[in-house]
């Protein structure tokens, strides 16, 4: 029996090229429409980050519109403010108006005052449920209320602290930026805060407005009188953790506390000897310079050091301010007072202190010393 061939298997060569030809436009096809595809995928990506970044931009032109309504509505609130004040003085003015009486008479002032703030009051007000103050603007309540809640919400970039209000925050900021708009027209000197200024400038007037009450002393600042007054109340509020000694100034504490460290970072290069401060070092160079910046007023005598001079001044104003507490003699220096001393030391040689010690006989030795010395003066007056 003859075996026929399935008609399936015999194909046609030229059927099979047409057939893989077909097969690779259709892969081609498949190829072009996922590129299609991608690159419309691609597209909308492209496009929705653009519209992310319009989002953005509008958001941002949200926020400054944001700010600057903020600032109109702050400079709307320092106008309603100044009007405000504008309209108090006029007030004022009417109520002055209103009260006022023949030159013959005197105008009640308490009176004038007390319908001022009748009318104040009869107007809306914001007030602290705290303390009871009231301000005509709600940004002033605001800003007030931070004291009592001790809320800060501005914060320093530089160094993070953070401050009450936005003005006191920009004023800070100088500390970093080393801004300082306030110049001093007789010096040319800067600060950065007008208080500061405002002070300095009391140096030019020679003004010292604060007075000590026990002697009379003057002092540019109230802070530099508070520390003053300690020499008379004796307070030493600063004690060296090491040994004790108290102080009444915190930077004589500071200096004190380098004498235990053995810290004398200021050397003299002329001779090289160190010292615990800067000021130590500038006196010491003038045994090198020869510098005497301090003139005695009475004669042409001049001095390297302040002290020198004022222990010199004693000559002419006669003063002695170191007493024997034996027989009340006084000196102009404490050298002589030390030296006046054995006198009495004589009657205890074995005693270290200067002082006798209380023992009933105060007065017995108080009289023997002074006989001593009116007996020394005898003989000098003999002798010249």
């Amino acid at each position: 029996m003859k075996h026929t061939e399935d008609p399936e298997e015999q194909r046609d060569p030229i059927e099979e090229s047409e057939e893989s030809e077909e097969l690779r436009e259709v892969k081609e096809e498949s190829e072009e429409l996922r590129e299609v595809e991608e690159s419309e995928e691609l597209r909308e990506v492209k496009e929705e980050s653009e519209e992310l970044r319009e989002v953005k931009e509008e958001s941002e032109e949200l926020r400054e519109v944001k700010e600057e309504s903020e600032e109109l509505r702050e400079v709307k609130e320092e106008s309603e403010e100044l009007r405000e004040v504008k309209e108090e003085s006029e007030e004022l003015r009417e109520v002055k108006e209103e009260h006022h009486v023949k030159p013959a008479e005197k105008p009640s002032r308490s009176k004038t005052k007390n319908t001022f703030l009748k009318k104040r009051k009869d107007k809306k007000s914001f007030t602290c449920t705290q303390c009871g103050n009231s301000f005509a603007c709600k940004r002033n309540l605001e800003r007030h209320i931070r004291l009592h809640t001790g809320e800060k919400l501005f914060t320093c970039t530089q160094c993070g602290n953070s401050f009450t209000t936005k003005q006191i925050l920009e004023r800070h900021m100088r500390v970093h930026t080393g801004e300082k708009p306030f110049t001093c027209y007789q010096c040319g000197k800067s600060f950065s805060q007008s208080a500061n200024l405002n002070v300095h400038m009391i140096i030019h007037t020679g003004e010292k407005p604060f007075t000590c009450d026990q002697c009379g002393k003057t002092f540019l600042r109230a802070s530099h009188l508070k520390i003053h007054l300690r020499v008379h109340t004796k307070e030493k509020p600063h004690s060296c953790s090491v040994c004790g000694m108290s102080f009444s100034q915190l930077q004589s504490l500071y200096t004190h506390q380098k004498t235990h460290t053995g810290v004398r970072e200021y050397m003299c290069f002329e001779c090289e000897k160190t010292f615990i401060t800067a000021n130590g070092l500038k006196i010491h160079q003038r045994i090198h310079t020869g510098e005497k910046p301090y003139k005695c007023s009475h004669c042409d005598k001049r001095f390297n050091h302040s002290s020198y001079l004022k222990t010199h001044e004693r000559i002419h104003s006669r003063e002695k301010p170191h007493t024997c507490d034996q027989c009340e003699k006084s000196f102009s220096f404490k050298t002589h007072l030390k030296r006046h001393m054995k006198i009495h030391a004589v009657e205890k040689p074995h005693h270290r202190s200067l002082r006798s010690q209380p023992d009933g006989r105060e007065q017995e030795r108080k009289n023997r010393s002074q006989k001593i010395c009116l007996l020394k003066n005898a003989s000098h007056a003999n002798q010249g």
